[in-house]
């Protein structure tokens, strides 16, 4: 499916359910493994488990296909995986805890030389 398709039905699926806090992450640059995280929050074990749910149902109904589905027995942070989006819904301890935005978000550190190999380089 059209990644920006798939990525419209995934925050509408989310939005229906009153998910909050919902962030799309391009992580192209950063992965091969996926495009884009989409995490939102959840309330409750309950609304968790909704919201997975729901993801699910609207991808199945536009043709799309839900690869896996992991954490759904305990709702505190549940797993979708769209093979190009993999949507994270977590209450909100949890995301604060794991803090993925700030994980996905960061810039690899430049490395600079250490001044023993900088005067090593220097003779």
């Amino acid at each position: 499916m059209y990644l920006p398709k798939l990525q419209k039905i995934v925050v509408a699926a989310l939005e229906d359910i009153k998910a909050r806090d919902i962030e799309v992450i391009n992580t192209s640059k950063l992965s091969s493994m996926f495009e884009r995280i989409v995490i939102a929050s959840a309330d409750s074990t309950r609304q968790t488990k909704a919201l997975a749910r729901s993801v699910h149902d609207k991808v199945n109904e536009a043709g799309g296909e839900v690869l896996s589905i992991e954490g759904a027995d305990s709702g505190e942070w549940v797993l979708v995986d769209l093979g190009s989006i993999v949507v994270h819904i977590m209450q909100p301890a949890v995301r604060s805890y794991y803090n993925l935005e700030e994980l996905w978000r960061a810039k690899p550190a430049r490395r600079t030389p250490t001044a023993g190999a900088a005067v090593q380089n220097a003779h």
